[in-house]
């Protein structure tokens, strides 16, 4: 479980310090960071003892290649242990390189083929309303590079035409896309019919705002620029 000394904001470099071994994904990794920060300190209702309340919001990681900063902030609320960082993607820890919906408590799908998270949260959105469930939030990262891929813009497309309102998409944009959007990210989304904004990835006050913003008919995306 998490502690006193290791459940800060301040803390998650250490945290992040104790896992060694992928270094070349390290960049991709932190430039999630403060978006994470701020879902899991202001924004999800999901604690260690709710993560399998069906009413829970959730969080699907699609950018989910280099999870350091994710293991870290599970370890800094709670989900997991933070002795688990030390051994993680070694043989038997259940922390792997990629995320592992099955194994690992808090985390809600298996990441390994990035590209899917978007239509993988059109069906949990969709899911979730065939239960007559209302409240759940269904919030997915994804990577600027990953909206290269066909699924994202068949997900995109889909989700406002169903009405999909509990959907919020975060786009962590570090301007690695390879044929990029015209008009940019933002105005993708919007052309499709959701509601958008473009924020700082660093100004946890701005993710907020951002990610506080929710319409029940109308899913909306948050580009967080690093």
């Amino acid at each position: 479980m998490a502690t006193a000394a290791f459940s800060r904001y301040a803390d998650l470099p250490a945290l992040i310090g104790l896992m060694t071994g992928d270094e070349k994904h390290r960049a991709a990794s932190e430039s999630t960071l403060d978006v994470l920060w701020v879902l899991y300190d202001r924004i999800l209702r999901v604690t260690p003892a709710t993560a399998d309340d069906p009413d829970r919001d959730r969080f699907l990681l699609s950018k989910g290649h280099g999870p350091m900063a994710y293991y870290a902030i599970l370890a800094a609320k709670g989900f997991i242990g933070v002795h688990e960082l030390r051994d993680w993607a070694s043989h038997g820890s259940r922390l792997g390189q990629h995320p592992d919906g099955v194994l690992v408590p808090g985390v809600e799908i298996g990441s390994g083929s990035l590209g899917h998270g978007l239509g993988l949260a059109v069906g949990t959105a969709l899911g979730l309303r065939a239960q007559g469930r209302t409240g759940p939030r269904t919030v997915v990262l994804t990577g600027d590079a990953e909206l290269d891929e066909g699924s994202n813009h068949e997900a995109i497309a889909a989700a406002a035409r169903l009405g999909l309102g509990s959907i919020t998409a975060v786009v962590v944009d570090n301007r690695s896309a390879t044929h990029g959007w015209p008009g940019g990210i933002a105005t993708r989304f919007q052309t499709e019919g959701w509601t958008a904004d473009t924020v700082s990835g660093r100004d946890h006050r701005a993710l907020e705002a951002a990610l506080s913003v929710r319409d029940p008919a109308v899913p909306h995306a948050v580009v967080a620029r690093v």
